[in-house]
């Protein structure tokens, strides 16, 4: 089944040669212009991933990003043109799953949006079933989604996939640099905060007390591990 994707830039030549680039590997691209017409693409659409500018009129790229995320799960990669380490992790925290700085080689943003791709495929085919079940934890794997002691929890796709791995290696740990490769799923080359900004946010949104985790434990030095009860 074609993937459809949109794209948000308000640079008209870089915003065709995008969707041109896409189309050749047989995407179906949708483009808009501005803040205001990509979030109501986004909200209207079923897309497969959004590729999101940073620096865009009407609404900037982070405010898209977040009223996304309070709709819809959709993999969201920004581009930026700021090179500041701070507005990355930024995106990051606005529910964003990836980022790449302009100006940026194509071949790259392909590789990325082909191991996102790759990523929710191994999963789906690696899990026996839908539903997993434990610590009052039940996550459906192919629909995407975890109820916490039946109340539904929204997460990102990166917040997801963090979980899933971390939710069912019970007591492994995972240094930083094993998750950026394992969940990101491509030679990343992204700071390892990348990581820290996922698992607070994690941890906010799953733990009764997020200073004081019961789940998402850290050992000190080394990295992240789930805990069962």
């Amino acid at each position: 089944m074609q993937k459809k994707l949109l794209v948000v830039d308000d640079e008209p030549v870089l915003l065709k040669g995008l969707k041109y680039t896409l189309e050749q590997e047989n995407y179906d691209v949708d483009t808009a212009v501005d803040g205001a017409e990509a979030y109501e693409k986004a909200i209207s659409n079923d897309y497969s991933l959004v590729i999101l500018d940073l620096m865009l009129p009407k609404m900037n790229g982070l405010e898209v990003c977040e009223k996304i995320r309070e709709h819809s799960m959709v993999p969201i990669i920004i581009l930026t043109a700021k090179g500041e380490d701070a507005s990355k992790v930024l995106g990051l925290e606005y529910g964003a799953d990836d980022y790449l700085t302009k100006p940026f080689n194509v071949l790259e943003l392909k590789a990325r949006i082909r191991a996102i791709f790759r990523r929710v495929n191994v999963e789906t085919s690696k899990t026996h079933t839908n539903t997993i079940e434990t610590s009052g934890f039940t996550i459906n794997t192919l629909g995407r989604k975890i109820e916490i002691n039946g109340e539904s929890i929204s997460l990102t796709a990166k917040e997801f996939d963090l979980l899933l791995l971390l939710i069912t290696n019970k007591d492994k740990v995972y240094s930083r640099e094993e998750l950026l490769e394992t969940i990101w799923g491509y030679d990343y080359f992204g700071d390892v905060r990348t990581v820290d900004v996922h698992v607070r946010k994690l941890r906010e949104k799953i733990e009764e007390n997020s200073s004081k985790p019961r789940y998402i434990l850290t050992k000190w030095g080394v990295g992240y591990y789930f805990k069962d009860e």
